[in-house]
């Protein structure tokens, strides 16, 4: 009897949950822009190095003065290449004195392999970077990409999102507008390692 009851309250509240992990879930929210967490406090990174497309090595150092948006991405990932022309479009949008567009590719094969697969697509004007080593792990978990990080005019990050976004929507280009015209950051938090 006293299962019953039980059952029956459980089942009227509609609180039965069988297994950790199946409450009920948030709603998604309206714009995947709004997947983009802005962090509370600027964090500093690490300088690691990572190529050009002319196979020089440069480190987010060399942007310090404008917001960098760092894209990471690889050919093998469908999210990613379905950004690329959101944020090529974005990109446009953008004042370059003010803003940087750095799309890095974790492809194996470096270059060679993402130049070929660019030009099947038709996308050779995508200015790719380049991180086969994937060196930036060090700063940036690069388990799941697509991923975006935004690092403010004095290079340290203040925003990131670790999904495939829709760069075309308006609220993006107001978020970069928002991060460009912030005034100067606070001193950063440094991670212990």
């Amino acid at each position: 009897m006293k299962r019953i009851v039980c059952a029956l309250m459980l089942a009227a509240s509609g609180a039965a949950i069988a297994y950790p992990g199946m409450q009920q879930q948030m709603v998604q929210p309206a714009s995947s822009v709004d997947l983009i967490r802005q962090l509370q406090h600027p964090f500093a990174i690490d300088v690691v190095p990572f190529e050009d497309a002319n196979g020089k090595v440069v480190d987010f150092s060399q942007y310090q003065g404008k917001v960098v948006m760092v894209n990471m991405w690889a050919t093998w990932c469908p999210p990613c290449v379905r950004e690329i022309p959101a944020l090529e479009r974005l990109k446009a949008k953008m004042d370059p004195k003010d803003f940087a567009f750095l799309p890095i590719s974790i492809d194996a094969g470096g270059k060679a392999e993402v130049d070929a697969f660019l030009k099947s697509k038709g996308m050779e004007d995508f200015g790719s970077f380049f991180d086969a080593p994937q060196n930036l792990s060090q700063v940036f978990p690069l388990d799941t990409i697509p991923a975006t990080f935004i690092l403010n005019r004095e290079g340290q990050l203040v925003a990131f999102v670790r999904s495939f976004v829709d760069w075309d929507d308006p609220k993006a280009e107001a978020l970069l507008k928002g991060i460009i015209e912030a005034p100067v950051a606070a001193p950063a938090v440094k991670v212990a390692k």
